[in-house]
């Protein structure tokens, strides 16, 4: 069968020292430390056959391009790979994605074939500490699909059930939209997670702004209307995404370039706030360096910040900023646990909130290169890739 492999070359930088986790696990801290050369192929890989006792195959329906995979193909002029976070290669690409269960482990009883579902990218082990205390996204075993081992840019992929979530009743509301709608759960529990069970949440009426609209950005967006907030200001450079942000919700977007100094962004933000600022503000640009500045000076007392993006670089900050108006700052990363998929679904299923406005195009599987190089371009938000037909 095709599938979107990534290949990428095992040359750590000078002077990055691989710890014992590193060496026994082939599983990387930092990616661009290490992989080097990395390339995106359309390739033949055998069809997963063996499946454990507590797994379940899945025919994927489709599988969204996040940023991620975009940064594990993009790489810097040295050429290592973009992406800073944790990952094994080489490997099949893609962990946003719902698929249709076509077999189940012997000891598996709460699904059954044709059960729709979308697993968590995140596969935590359930038995370290971490984990034991509630903590999965920081699992000391964790494994992540398309990131550590194979994804969903693939037509079959065998994933463990402790991890697969039923969406069946998204098809009344999404109909022949289910499988795109079933593909955006993964990021929209990056966003949910990020904003309430991490940040958490908002009282009905606040005042928020969101830095960048990416698929991340936008889609807390429209979690934070269908929490209440009073007013969402989204800032974003690129005007096809600021279309979308306004689809999902946003009250006001704005232009960041358009500014001649943070100051001039953050008295903005003041003004559209009546003077008390943001309640809370959600760093999803990655660009830390030039949005914290603002973020600082247009944060209301005892406001939150949540750092969500992945950002390449260290952050000057002033701290005594945080201590003056008691802002709380928090860095959120993943998605499982404080039941995020199970609330993300049941939102979905109520009408209460759409994802699929960041879907800006799809494409089959035999065309995922395309898809890609449309990604790259950063023009619309979401990218999808059908895997139905292959």
């Amino acid at each position: 069968m095709k599938a979107l492999f990534c290949h990428s070359d095992y040359e750590p930088k000078p002077g990055y020292v691989l710890d014992e986790y590193e060496k026994t696990t082939g599983k990387i801290r930092a990616g661009n430390m290490v992989w080097r050369n990395p390339r995106l192929e359309l390739t033949d890989i055998p069809e997963p056959t063996k499946i454990g006792p507590r797994d379940v195959k899945l025919h994927v329906k489709a599988c969204g391009i996040c940023g991620s995979d975009m940064h594990f193909i993009e790489s810097t002029d040295d050429g290592y790979m973009l992406y800073p976070g944790h990952v094994r290669l080489n490997i099949v690409l893609g962990h946003e994605f719902c698929g249709e269960i076509v077999e189940v482990g012997s000891d598996v009883h709460e699904f059954k074939v044709g059960d729709l579902v979308v697993p968590e990218e995140m596969v935590w082990c359930g038995e370290c500490i971490p984990c034991r205390n509630g903590y999965p996204n920081q699992c000391e075993h964790l494994e992540e699909l398309g990131v550590t081992c194979n994804g969903g840019f693939e037509p079959f992929c065998v994933v463990p059930a402790r991890v697969c979530w039923k969406i069946d009743s998204l098809r009344k509301i999404f109909g022949d939209k289910v499988y795109q709608a079933g593909a955006c759960i993964e990021p929209s529990s990056v966003a949910y997670r990020s904003l309430f069970p991490i940040g958490g949440g908002i009282k009905p009426g606040a005042f928020c702004t969101v830095h960048g609209g990416g698929p991340i950005g936008l889609l807390a967006t429209g979690l934070l209307k269908a929490a209440g907030a009073a007013k969402v200001i989204v800032f974003e450079i690129s005007e096809g995404r600021r279309e979308v942000a306004q689809k999902m919700g946003a009250d006001v977007v704005l232009d960041p370039t358009k500014y001649a100094s943070a100051r001039d962004q953050a008295n903005e933000i003041l003004s559209l706030t009546d003077g008390f600022g943001a309640d809370l503000q959600l760093e999803a640009a990655g660009v830390p360096r030039k949005t914290m500045p603002v973020i600082l000076e247009s944060t209301a007392i005892g406001g939150t910040v949540i750092q969500t993006a992945y950002a390449a670089g260290e952050t000057p900050m002033y701290l005594p900023a945080f201590q003056n108006k008691a802002i709380k700052l928090v860095g959120s990363m993943g998605h499982s646990g404080n039941g995020t998929f199970q609330n993300v679904i049941r939102l979905m299923a109520s009408g209460k909130f759409d994802p699929t406005p960041i879907i800006s195009a799809t494409f089959p599987l035999s065309r995922g290169m395309e898809a890609f190089d449309l990604s790259f371009k950063r023009i619309g938000a979401k990218v999808m890739i059908s895997t139905m037909d292959a």
